[in-house]
């Protein structure tokens, strides 16, 4: 009796000391938390990749069939979409309409494969889509008309800077639910000139203000000239309107700040640059700040780039896990979509990732090339970003006659794992 009692009271008292040892371990735990949260000391975690991402990539045919057309509208490019409800988040469109941005823009009739002798090119157009299926029967396409009924760009500059026979092609937008819910909007002035390639360049850049519930062509509209073009050498050039991401609650932000951040790309190694401005202030100029790798300030040519060998038209969407997907056209007019990732609307940003190559597109051409591809997150679905970029020809006429559906967008779908 006596030895199993002493057993029995070994084992107890080995119990209570462990016991006790999970307890001191709890409580130890809980003053530390407490410690934490009294003076305020952060545990930092690794931060998230911004070299790699699990996903897969496959085209979006339902969307690049929704613009093969063949009576109006059958071609353009540009192709930035605005939600008119200010939902930017993904999976947001299923309830609200989408304004499509469109520049250069074809308007007449294909028959049998055909493109009628009198088809149009106007600089800019729009369509409208209700709901965020890729449905005939929900899209909508329009364009001005001059005093004879001819096609005519939407939008043409009148600015106090703008000069004759300059036209506009459009950069992004959003609705400004801090201004009335006008949609804001940038476009950048541009002269025909006698380069052999690229027989354009960009004078000048505009806000364009559309009001509230102002239906295509937007005859209300009104046009604002800002100091956000930078001239000078090829290495030097560059405008703001690019892409826009709006961190606004409102906006159904991931992280909001309450900043509107606009990027612009500069130079022939398309370096990105961003700037940010609270959305009541975005018509006050002086209150716009520009990131230079550090701080903000308030001049734009102390800007610093965040990325290179992008395209004159690219997004930067925020992803559910907090990082940034900056989606682009690699080098301005390579056959890859290229994506960095970042851990703030300003970086860091990492290297580039191939998502797609539109080779394919190109193969059966006349001097083909893809460009200004980007993301449009509120008519993508969860976990996935619906992506476009766009095709055109170095010769473009004979192109359009040969292959008038040459001249679309073309969609793909990039699923996060």
């Amino acid at each position: 009796m006596n030895f199993s009692k002493k057993i029995f009271d070994l084992v107890f008292d080995f119990r209570k000391f462990e016991f006790s040892g999970i307890f001191l371990l709890l409580m130890a735990f809980s003053l530390l938390m407490t410690a934490c949260a009294v003076y305020k000391v952060k545990i930092k975690l690794a931060p998230p990749s911004i070299s790699e991402i699990k996903y897969s990539v496959s085209e979006a045919a339902d969307w690049n069939d929704l613009f093969i057309r063949n009576n109006g509208w059958f071609g353009g490019d540009g192709i930035f979409t605005l939600s008119l409800d200010g939902l930017d988040s993904v999976n947001t469109a299923a309830e609200s309409q989408t304004l499509v941005l469109f520049s250069d823009s074809l308007i007449g009739e294909i028959k049998d494969g055909k493109v009628d002798s009198t088809f149009q090119m106007i600089n800019n157009s729009v369509a409208i889509i209700k709901g965020a299926a890729p449905l005939d029967t929900a899209v909508s396409f329009h364009w001005d008309e001059d005093e004879n009924g001819m096609p005519r760009s939407i939008f043409i500059p009148n600015t106090v800077a703008s000069k004759p026979g300059e036209y506009f092609w459009l950069g992004d937008g959003f609705v400004n639910d801090e201004k009335r819910n006008d949609i804001y909007l940038f476009g950048y002035r541009i002269q025909t000139t006698d380069a052999e390639v690229f027989p354009f360049k960009e004078v000048g850049n505009v806000l364009i203000v559309i009001p509230e519930g102002s239906k295509p062509p937007f005859s209300d509209h009104r046009q604002i000239d800002t100091p956000f073009y930078m001239e000078g050498s090829p290495e030097a050039t560059g405008s703001f309107g690019a892409g826009v991401l709006v961190n606004t609650h409102s906006s159904g932000a991931v992280n909001p700040d309450g900043f509107v951040y606009i990027y612009g790309v500069k130079g022939v190694k398309k370096e990105v640059l961003v700037a940010r401005v609270r959305p009541k202030d975005i018509e006050k100029f002086a209150s716009w700040r520009f990131w230079d790798g550090v701080d903000w300030q308030k001049e734009m040519l102390k800007a610093s780039p965040i990325a290179d060998r992008a395209s004159n038209e690219l997004s930067v969407t925020p992803l559910k896990d907090g990082r940034y997907a900056m989606v682009f056209q690699k080098d301005a007019i390579g056959t890859e979509v290229g994506l960095r990732l970042g851990l703030s609307p300003v970086g860091p940003f990492g290297p580039i990732i191939p998502v797609w190559d539109a080779a394919d597109d190109l193969k059966d051409g006349i001097q083909l090339i893809s460009y200004n591809a980007k993301a449009h997150p509120h008519l993508s679905r969860q976990n996935e970003l619906l992506i476009s970029y766009n095709i055109n020809s170095f010769d473009f006429f004979p192109a359009i006659k040969k292959q008038p559906h040459l001249y679309r967008p073309r969609f793909i779908r990039l699923k996060f794992e």
